[in-house]
């Protein structure tokens, strides 16, 4: 299996060779439709001005005077009307011509070889040395009529220039290819450290770190990878602590029964002794109960909101509802309750909103002392609906806010043990109402009160 080191090496010399045959196919392209005619248009012009001057050295013969022109870079071919022939410059690789084409030439026409010579792959035809690849005027000399083929003699002209760029092209090549192999190594090392990074985490190893200094999208991907890599670990250690809590509040009650019901084996105990032990096991198995139903309620909160059971709610109605399932709680302790009137309407699911309400209540009445009061009002803005439940009670520290919607976590531990407190509460209403696209926020001061604010969108 190929590596994304020879991968790449391999894609990007396909591409740099593709790309220079494709390259020499459209320069062709250009020679053949745009460069050849004026190349032919050109040598026409120097040819002229060859028998222009030719004609103003009368008495010279055409011969030496061809032979001399010939270190300017051009190449001759001279047919006389006899049929003789001779070559001045450099020999032709192919004189063939068509008997035709030179009899027209000796005629007075001109012949265009140049600009009707045949398409050659990558612009070879420009340094075909041909007879065809010519220019052919007639011209007089000593009473004898002429036809002279001219071309530039390319390799005179250009030889030096051609080696350099073939040179050029050479070690173009030859360093591009160099260079791709040490920036491909450049680029996959990073991309090598994170596949090995990758396997340490598959293998449950998250206390990983790249070393991976760049600001491309490889050193994004380094970060976000480290950053991925924090956050599993952190999951992983939430996950552990949320297994060692529930692992401890499920083993709490269940000793409580299990040596309470030793107890009620003796024979020798009083009704009084049976009666309370008893009532210990009914309250365990309550708590053991309450906290199976949360851990239930929090692992179908993790999944999203079925949209099926989201509908209208009439808000005002649906916090009376909750003022009066709970009015002998709030009875029995002497709490004034006030609700505001509520005329307004949001969109959710009735149950677990229900949820949040009553949990927001409950938690505000159980740490309010006897005679307090308890406040529900509500706030319109332009999107959204706050809803807030306020008390005078004990009130919450500072250092307990903030960690006041982390499962189990419980504000006093040795009272709310005693009131079937499991520390998933406040957790679930805070997943409740995220998942409606809100927002709960808490102020608190020790001893005056504590006040949560619900903020849910509109309809």
């Amino acid at each position: 299996m190929r590596t994304l080191y020879v991968r790449i090496i391999v894609i990007t010399m396909v591409i740099m060779i593709a790309s220079a045959i494709i390259a020499f196919a459209v320069t062709n392209v250009y020679y053949q439709q745009f460069l050849k005619p004026k190349n032919d248009e050109k040598v026409t012009r120097i040819a002229r001005d060859i028998v222009s001057i030719y004609k103003q050295n009368n008495g010279q013969p055409l011969q030496k005077y061809l032979a001399d022109i010939t270190d300017l870079g051009y190449k001759f071919y001279l047919v006389s009307e006899n049929g003789k022939t001779e070559t001045f410059g450099s020999p032709f690789d192919s004189t063939a011509l068509p008997e035709s084409e030179m009899k027209r030439v000796l005629n007075g026409d001109i012949y265009h070889g140049i600009a009707n010579y045949p398409w050659k792959p990558f612009v070879t035809g420009f340094f075909d040395n041909k007879l065809k690849n010519t220019i052919g005027l007639p011209v007089k000399a000593n009473g004898t009529q002429y036809a002279l083929f001219v071309r530039p003699f390319t390799t005179q002209q250009f030889g030096e220039m051609r080696i350099f760029l073939a040179v050029l092209l050479v070690l173009v090549l030859l360093f591009s290819f160099l260079l791709i192999l040490i920036s491909t190594r450049f680029i996959v090392k990073p991309v090598e450290r994170l596949t090995d990074a990758t396997r340490k985490i598959a293998a449950g190893n998250y206390h990983v770190k790249l070393n991976v200094n760049r600001r491309d999208e490889i050193g994004r991907l380094a970060s976000d990878f480290s950053q991925m890599s924090n956050n599993l670990q952190k999951t992983e250690e939430k996950r552990q602590e949320f297994v060692s809590n529930v692992s401890h509040e499920i083993q709490s009650p269940l000793s409580s029964i299990q040596g309470f019901s030793q107890l009620l084996r003796e024979e020798d105990m009083t009704d009084d002794e049976r009666t309370y032990y008893l009532t210990i096991i009914e309250k365990e198995s309550r708590r053991l109960s309450q906290l199976s139903k949360q851990l239930l309620t929090l692992s179908f909160l993790d999944n999203e909101l079925d949209e099926h059971e989201r509908q209208t709610i009439m808000l005002g109605e649906q916090l009376r509802e909750v003022v009066s399932a709970v009015q002998w709680l709030w009875s029995e302790k002497g709490i004034t309750v006030e609700l505001e009137d509520a005329p307004f309407q949001i969109v959710g699911d009735t149950k677990l909103l229900y949820q949040v309400w009553m949990n927001l209540l409950t938690n505000a009445i159980r740490y309010t002392e006897s005679g307090g009061t308890v406040q529900i009002h509500t706030k319109e803005h332009n999107q959204t609906v706050d809803v807030t439940v306020e008390d005078n009670g004990i009130g919450i520290a500072d250092k307990d806010i903030p960690h006041l919607f982390d499962r189990f976590y419980k504000v006093d531990k040795a009272r709310t043990r005693t009131e079937n407190s499991t520390g998933l509460g406040l957790s679930i209403v805070k997943k409740i109402i995220e998942l409606h696209g809100g927002i709960i926020m808490v102020e608190s001061e020790t001893g005056k009160g504590t006040a949560f604010t619900v903020s849910l969108p509109k309809t």
